[in-house]
Formats: C-alpha cells, structure tokens, sequence
C-alpha cells in the first residue's frame, strides 16, 4: 500500500475512532465515517467492509513495549509513558471506546476481546517482569498486578462515561500503579 493510502487510511481510523467514542459503536454508520473523512461510499469501501471491520482494527492498535523492552529502556519511562496515556485517556470521556467496546462485545465479538485483554495482560506482565529484572520494580506477582491495573483502569474508562473524573482522580490510578510497583 502506498504512502498516500497509509495516510488515508489512519485518517479513517482516528475519524472513525472519535465517532465511536462520541456515539457508540451502534449509532456509527458507513455513512458517518465518510462524511466525517471527506471520503466517498466507493472511497471508504476501498479500505474497509464495514463499521465493524473499522472497530476491529482499532482496538487491535494497542501499545505496544516489546519493541522498547528489546532496546533495553528504563521499565519506569514505559511505564511512565504508558501511564500518562491513560491518566488522559481518563479525563478524556470523548476519547473513551468503552461504551463502544461494550456494545460490540455484546453483538458476539467477545473472542476478540479476550484476544484483546491477554495481549494487554501480556504487554504488562512483559513490562512487569522486565522491571523486576533490571531492579526498577519491586518484586510482585506480575500477573496478579497486571489484573489489579487493567480491571481498575477499565472500570474508570467505564464510569468516565456518566461521572465526571477530575486529574485527581486520574493522577490517583497512576499512582495507584507506581505504589504496586514500588515506586
């Protein structure tokens, strides 16, 4: 695919992310994504089947730290990084796909979300580990803190959506997780 097409199609993501977060994932039509990206029926179709096809691929971009734990850097700047991701995300309620996860899980894709949800205990059971590794975290059982970390920031992403969280709120998840991890 050429450079131009790549840059279409995140355009179509990152559009079609923003209207799952403000709508649902039952209210997004076809017809939404290609108003919201300028695009034609024909032009959308190109890259995509379909809404479902459009959240699949969204959810499936997650963080990634492979990459970075192969480059050997500080397990506290990940997490760092990953934190103040989510502390946003948080306060974000319009970024917030969780009332869009619910809806699609609920339509019968729940096998991709325990696909999605033991990639994302993996990337923190990975990080977890390597901290203990290079001395950076405390010893811990990384797949019991994994749980405690990803099920209270779904839960907050969860309520985000009908109680207004504010960066105290926010700030607390986060450090939440550096206590956990001795930091």
């Amino acid at each position: 695919m050429g450079e131009k097409a790549e840059r279409t199609k995140e355009a179509i993501l990152w559009e079609a992310g923003r209207l799952f977060a403000e709508k649902g994932f039952k209210e997004v039509t076809m017809s939404d994504i290609c108003e919201r990206t300028g695009l034609s029926r024909g032009g959308l179709y190109r890259y995509y089947s379909g809404t479902g096809q459009i959240f699949s691929e969204i959810l499936s971009r997650q963080y990634t730290v492979s990459e970075r734990l192969e480059r050997r850097e500080s397990a506290r700047v990940i997490l760092e990084d990953m934190l103040r991701n989510l502390e946003e995300e948080i306060l974000e309620k319009d970024r917030s796909l969780s009332l869009a996860i619910y809806e699609y899980a609920s339509l019968g894709n729940e096998e991709l979300f325990v696909c999605l949800n033991q990639r994302a205990r993996k990337r923190w059971v990975s990080l977890i580990e390597y901290g203990m590794e290079t001395g950076e975290f405390r010893q811990v059982d990384p797949e019991q803190v994994s749980d405690v970390i990803l099920y209270y920031y779904q839960g907050l992403r969860m309520w985000s959506r009908v109680l207004p969280f504010d960066r105290k709120t926010a700030k607390r998840y986060g450090d939440t997780v550096r206590q956990l991890l001795g930091g």
